[in-house]
Order: structure tokens, then C-alpha cells, then sequence
């Protein structure tokens, strides 16, 4: 082949120049193989003369040229070129982009790694790692993470590293060292606080109501200051959540308090006296009293100028909320044949649950009816409602996972002795409380999956109430519960003692503050 033309003469100029251009492209080395190739002499002038013509050439007629040539190869030899042609295709961009003055492209695109990939990149040579460190990408990923996940958001401001965050000025900031060295600590912060909830390992804080007539706290709500309650005896009472001393007290129902909701603005309360009162948040003062049920108020929600009421009257009331003192009925939803206990909306639905049994749902835009959610054996006392999910706690002492579309019950959790009486859940959890006087705490993407055996999903029950538990609310760090024996009970799975405490039960030494 190599000495012989197509037609069996001596090879022509062309099929002679594509011999040389191949041994070319077989990076300078001998074509391997049976085939013989012209004498050394030859090949060396033959292989200028060829480079010499295939440097005359346009790009293009380069290209098609070798193509042609690759297409009378061998497989052998494709897979040399291969192996030759693939160590030029690589390129290290990274190092590449700042020699362009286009670092900013190079840490952008460094940017997108999570930790242990950001680990490795820094090792890769000096060039990514000091990219990496001018460009403080550990910094950017903590704060990514604050601003996605709530557990995060919540210990940088806990622990107090949220001040070195969010500032481009690098006279503000530690260097990116700093970061590289907080990023490990953070996730031991974290590992440590999953199995605090796992273990039921917690630091134990008592507020002792002391309420002069009827004891018992049926509701409650809390934020990072305070923690504002609604007892048997008429009153709210605001507390300080650092000292747990109580801050001040609104009275003016006539009868307990047992819902209530607040925001920057107000607090909003029902009432067994079937009033719904408005009252200032900071002030304390009146703005708005709403007469309109005929019997006790039991739960109520707002938001975004929106407004659901629910009653011992069988009824909803759906109200828009222009302003605290300019609160107008728009609809009253009739369907319930026994007291609605709770409801909870969004903008897409209502949703009431009933002591006959069911749980309805309404569109909050036109306040029709949508379906029944039937399952339960006996009245529904509390619930909440997130994106598809409802979590529904009764009287028949369980608890049911449900989807509000398709109407489907999705889990029945058991566990409880006697009426679940309140119930959360965030992304990773359920806790319920109940006339039982326990809490108990569920996994709640295993209650979700239908092959996770029931024994596996409540994680951990805690049992410091002496009675009902009325009312909860939890976070990444916390429970805060009240109940029937006059007591809020703040249980902290952050700042645990390590005292040889034992699991599930609080530390020996806890605090009672009384309000003054």
C-alpha cells in the first residue's frame, strides 16, 4: 500500500503526501503495523515538503483534509490519534480565565461547589487555591447556606458569626481562612443538634403561670424576644424569652383565652366570650373587637390581609383585614355538623377540621367548597397545613398525614394514649402533644415513605407536663409547650449540658421563674 499506487504503478504525489501528513499526525512516530513506509530519506522530505503544503491551506480545507485522511484509517490507529488528540483538548480554565483578567468568571464558576468539592478544588494547585481564597468562596457558601436553610440562618445568628456575613468590605471581614476553618465547626453545630432531637437530649426552662383562678395555658406563640400566652383565667400574658419574666398582661375578655396569633403589628385573640379581639402588639391597647360568633372561638389564622375564624358554632368566618381597626366579614363557610376545632390557609386553600369527624376544604379566592378529607374514627382537634400536606391530630388518639389534593390519607401514626390535642411539622418533623401529657417527636419524611415500618417513625417522646399539653410550637432548636397545669415549658435542644444528663428526660437542675 505504502509503495503501490490504487492502481498497482508507483504511488502518486497526493497518496504519497497522505502517507507523510499521517506519520505526522502519529506524533512523529513510526506508523505501527504490517505496512511498510517509504525509505528514512524519503519519509523526512516527503514529510516537510507534505507540512510545508498543509501549512499553505485555509482552516477549513486543514479540516476536510483530515478528515479524508482519518476516514482511511484503521481502528488501531483512530485510537492513537485518539490518545494523542485528547491532552490537547483539556483546558485548565480556572487557570486560564485570570491570566485574561477574568477572575471573577473563575470564581463564579468555583462558586457552584459544595464543601468537599471546594476541598478538592483547593488542592488541584496553587492558582485554584488562591482563587478560591481571593475570592472568599467558603464565605459565599456559608452564606449560601444561610439564606437557603433555616437551621443554618438560626445559629449564625445564635452564635453570633451572621456579623461577618453578607459585607463585601474586607476591612469588616476575617480572611477567607476564617471561613475554611467555621465551616467544619458549623457542621459539628448541626450533627450535634439532629442527635439532641434523636436523643431527646435537652436543657429544660419552667415558666410557672400562676394564674389566681382557673389554671391552664391554651395557647401560645414565640418569637426570638418574647413568648405571648392565652390562659384559662381571661388574660394574655406577654413573657420575656430571655428572662422568662412576664412583661405584661392585656386583660379584657370575658372569658379564656384560647387562640391567638400575632405579627409586627398586633395580636390577634379568640375567645371563649365568642369575641375575637385586636390588640396593639407593643402597646397592649384595644384597636378592634369583632362580635360575630355565637359561641366560643376556637382557632383562628391571618395573613396577608386575610383572616379565618372558626367556632363552637359550627361555622368559618373568612374576614378581610384592610387594617387592625378595618376588619369586614366577606363569608361565612357552613358545612360542619359539630364545633370546628381549627383551621389553617394559604392562598390557594381552606382547610377546617370538625368534631364530626372531617376535615373541609374551601378555595380561599372563592370560598366554595372543594372536598372532604374522611379517615378519622372520632373528632379532629388540631391541624396544619403546608403546600400539599396536612397533618391532622384526633380524639381517636392519632395522628393522619394527608394529601389536600387528591383527598388520599397518606400515614396513620400511632402512639398517643389519650386526644392529640396539638400538632407542627417543618421539613424534617412532627410534634405532637396530648391530653396524655406527652410530646411526642416523628420523622417526618419516614412517615411520608411507605415502606418505612411504623415502629420506626416516632423518634422520641419527652414527658414533663403534669397534664393536657393545649398548645405547641418548635423550630430547629426548640419546643415551646403549654398546658393544663399552668406551665410553658421551653425545651432546648441547642444548648444542652453535658452533666451525664439521661436521654429523653431534662437536666436535674432546672429553673422556675415565677412572674412577678
Amino acid at each position: 500500500w505504502m509503495c503501490e499506487g490504487r492502481g498497482g504503478g508507483p504511488p502518486s504525489s497526493s497518496e504519497r503526501l497522505h502517507v507523510c501528513l499521517l506519520a505526522c499526525l502519529l506524533s512523529n512516530g513510526p506508523v505501527v503495523g504490517s505496512r511498510k513506509r517509504p525509505s528514512e530519506g524519503n519519509y523526512e522530505k516527503e514529510k516537510e515538503h507534505c507540512i510545508a503544503l498543509f501549512d499553505q491551506w485555509s482552516e477549513a480545507e486543514q479540516v476536510e483534509f483530515v478528515e479524508r485522511l482519518i476516514s482511511r484509517m484503521c481502528h488501531y490507529q483512530h485510537g492513537h490519534i485518539n490518545s494523542y488528540l485528547k491532552p490537547m483538548l483539556q483546558r485548565d480554565f480556572i487557570t486560564a480565565l485570570p491570566a485574561q483578567g477574568l477572575d471573577h468568571i473563575a470564581e463564579n464558576i468555583l462558586s457552584f461547589l459544595d464543601a468537599r468539592s471546594l476541598c478538592a478544588a483547593e488542592l488541584v494547585c496553587k492558582e485554584w487555591q488562591r482563587v478560591i481564597s481571593e475570592g472568599m468562596l467558603w464565605k459565599k457558601l456559608i452564606e449560601r447556606m444561610v439564606r437557603t436553610d433555616p437551621l443554618w440562618k438560626g445559629l449564625s445568628e445564635r452564635h453570633q458569626w451572621e456579623k461577618y456575613l453578607f459585607k463585601n468590605r474586607t476591612s469588616e471581614i476575617p480572611p477567607n481562612s476564617y471561613y475554611h476553618s467555621l465551616y467544619p465547626k458549623i457542621i459539628q453545630d448541626i450533627e450535634t443538634i439532629e442527635a439532641n432531637w434523636r436523643c431527646g437530649r435537652h436543657n429544660l426552662q419552667r415558666i410557672q403561670c400562676r394564674s389566681e383562678n382557673s389554671k391552664g395555658v391554651y395557647c401560645l406563640q414565640y418569637d426570638d424576644d418574647k413568648i405571648i400566652s392565652g390562659l384559662r383565667d381571661n388574660s394574655i400574658k406577654i413573657w420575656d424569652k430571655q428572662t422568662l419574666e412576664c412583661l405584661k398582661i392585656l386583660t379584657g375578655h370575658t372569658g379564656s383565652v384560647l387562640c391567638l396569633q400575632y405579627d409586627e403589628r398586633v395580636i390577634v385573640t379568640g375567645s371563649s366570650d365568642s369575641t375575637v379581639r385586636v390588640w396593639e402588639v407593643t402597646t397592649g391597647e384595644v384597636l378592634n373587637t369583632l362580635i360575630h360568633h355565637n359561641e366560643a372561638v376556637l382557632h383562628l389564622r391571618f395573613a396577608n390581609g386575610l383572616m379565618v375564624t372558626c367556632s363552637k358554632d359550627r361555622s368559618i368566618a373568612v374576614w378581610d383585614m384592610a387594617s387592625p381597626t378595618d376588619i369586614s366579614l366577606r363569608r361565612v363557610l357552613v358545612g360542619h355538623r359539630a364545633a370546628v376545632n381549627v383551621v389553617d390557609f394559604d392562598d390557594k386553600y381552606i382547610v377546617s377540621a370538625s368534631g364530626d369527624r372531617t376535615i373541609k376544604v374551601w378555595s380561599t379566592s372563592t370560598c366554595e367548597f372543594v372536598r372532604t378529607l374522611n379517615g378519622h374514627k372520632r373528632g379532629i382537634a388540631c391541624l396544619q397545613y403546608r403546600d400539599r400536606l396536612v397533618v391532622s391530630g384526633s380524639s381517636d388518639n392519632t395522628i393522619r398525614l394527608w394529601d389536600i389534593e387528591c383527598g388520599a390519607c397518606l400515614r396513620v401514626l400511632e402512639g398517643h394514649e389519650e386526644l392529640v390535642r396539638c400538632i407542627r411539622f417543618d421539613n424534617k418533623r412532627i410534634v405532637s402533644g396530648a391530653y396524655d401529657g406527652k410530646i411526642k417527636v416523628w420523622d417526618l419524611q419516614a412517615a411520608l415513605d411507605p415502606r418505612a415500618p411504623a415502629s420506626t417513625l416516632c423518634l422520641r417522646t419527652l414527658v414533663e407536663h403534669s397534664g393536657r399539653v393545649f398548645r405547641l410550637q418548635f423550630d430547629e432548636f426548640q419546643i415551646i409547650s403549654s398546658s393544663h397545669d399552668d406551665t410553658i415549658l421551653i425545651w432546648d435542644f441547642l444548648n444542652v449540658s453535658t452533666n451525664g444528663q439521661s436521654e429523653g428526660r431534662s437536666p436535674s437542675r432546672t429553673y422556675t421563674y415565677i412572674s412577678r
